[in-house]
């Protein structure tokens, strides 16, 4: 299909899909210059497109409906900061001019992610990713170690002026001081990694990865025994994945402790490596999160349609895991399903006709979300050396 461009160079590679459906618009190329492009549509016409960051694949034929594509799209985006709090999503016009897909189906998808307190809808402006209850802000001096203790104590004097200079009397102010200072004391007391009971494993793969890297303990706690937890005791903060904030913060406000929703990894090597496969593939996937197993179902027939066989597996289920590594060609799994992945291959190699291969994601959480949490809730940054 002919389109044109304002300049030579690409931005855009144009997709076409059935008849009767716009073309569709995949963004190779960032570019934040203000240019747009240009495309034909079917019907007629000329159509001004914005490049955009993110890429929405929707499968017309599949037999998973294109809302709960897209919502698992959306979804993903979000939780991997692709999306971060506050930024404003594409309107209904311009992901149907992507996707193909009717306005009205796009605000379906929008109200839905609106009531599972994913994004809220600004009347007038949009609909924006959801922040999370605002975080009290932590104001560490920058480059303390090489300043003096006179600047640490203007600091001080700064934010004492400053509760006086708003009608604060001594009292009071060391007061606040003191409820802000315990408050945060206790929030460091300990981790609680919070998801719901049928997607446990989800909190497993957290709680791994900030086990090693948080001072505190970490306790894994279903999110239907959460409640009780904290009515036994209020010391800690409950962590979670964005997909499962809402309900984490209403417990966590009730119980004033604080709530964390960390990124999870873009997956964006895996991701690349599925694009890639030869059609006719038969990739396994395996974690101990039916919950990721489920999303990463959706979002790879979003992307590759039926191009590949798809078989997925939670590693204790010995024989749906083996029949998985009998058929597939490629395997990938999280770090705690590795381990029984290589032994069910070790065990079993004389029934497989041939070996997969098998690809560990290195993490489930995104690169820098830890250190955030442990500035969020106060714990010291590790000194590094001078």
């Amino acid at each position: 299909m002919d389109h044109q461009q304002r300049r030579a160079r690409p931005l855009l590679s144009i997709e076409t899909q059935s008849p009767g459906l716009p073309v569709r618009i995949v963004t190779e190329l960032q570019d934040t210059h203000p240019i747009v492009t240009r495309r034909i549509s079917p019907y007629g016409g000329r159509i001004l497109i914005r490049p955009t960051g993110v890429r929405f694949h929707i499968q017309q034929e599949s037999d998973i409906p294109a809302s709960t594509q897209l919502y698992n799209q959306i979804c993903f985006a979000i939780a991997a900061r692709h999306y971060p709090p506050g930024h404003r999503l594409p309107s209904t016009r311009q992901l149907a001019m992507q996707t193909g897909l009717h306005r009205n189906t796009i605000s379906k998808v929008y109200r839905q992610l609106e009531t599972d307190g994913v994004v809220e809808a600004m009347a007038g402006s949009g609909i924006y990713v959801r922040d999370q209850q605002k975080p009290r802000e932590i104001k560490t001096p920058p480059h303390i170690r090489n300043r003096g203790v006179t600047d640490l104590d203007r600091e001080v004097r700064k934010c004492v002026d400053g509760l006086l200079n708003a009608g604060c009397t001594l009292q009071q102010t060391r007061e606040l001081l003191t409820r802000e200072i315990d408050w945060r004391l206790r929030c460091g007391a300990r981790v609680l990694v919070s998801t719901p009971r049928e997607d446990i494993g989800a909190s497993m793969l957290i709680a791994e990865e900030l086990e090693p890297n948080l001072d505190v303990p970490v306790e894994v706690v279903p999110l239907e025994e959460l409640e009780n937890v904290l009515d036994s005791s209020s010391n800690g903060t409950v962590v979670t994945s964005r997909y499962f904030l809402q309900p984490v913060e209403e417990l966590a406000k009730k119980h004033t402790v604080r709530a964390v929703a960390v990124d999870l990894n873009d997956f964006r090597q895996e991701l690349g490596m599925l694009k890639e496969l030869r059609p006719g593939s038969c990739v396994g996937l395996v974690s101990i999160s039916p919950g990721i197993l489920r999303a990463a179902e959706v979002i790879l027939h979003s992307m590759r349609g039926n191009e590949l066989l798809l078989m997925t597996a939670t590693p204790d289920v010995g024989s749906r895991l083996l029949a998985l590594l009998r058929a597939s060609s490629h395997v990938l799994c999280d770090r705690p399903s590795l381990s029984l992945v290589e032994q069910s291959l070790r065990q079993n190699r004389s029934q497989l006709m041939r070996m997969p291969q098998v690809h560990c994601a290195e993490s489930y959480l995104s690169a820098d979300t830890i250190e955030l949490l442990r500035k969020e809730i106060g714990l010291q940054t590790p000194a590094t050396a001078s």
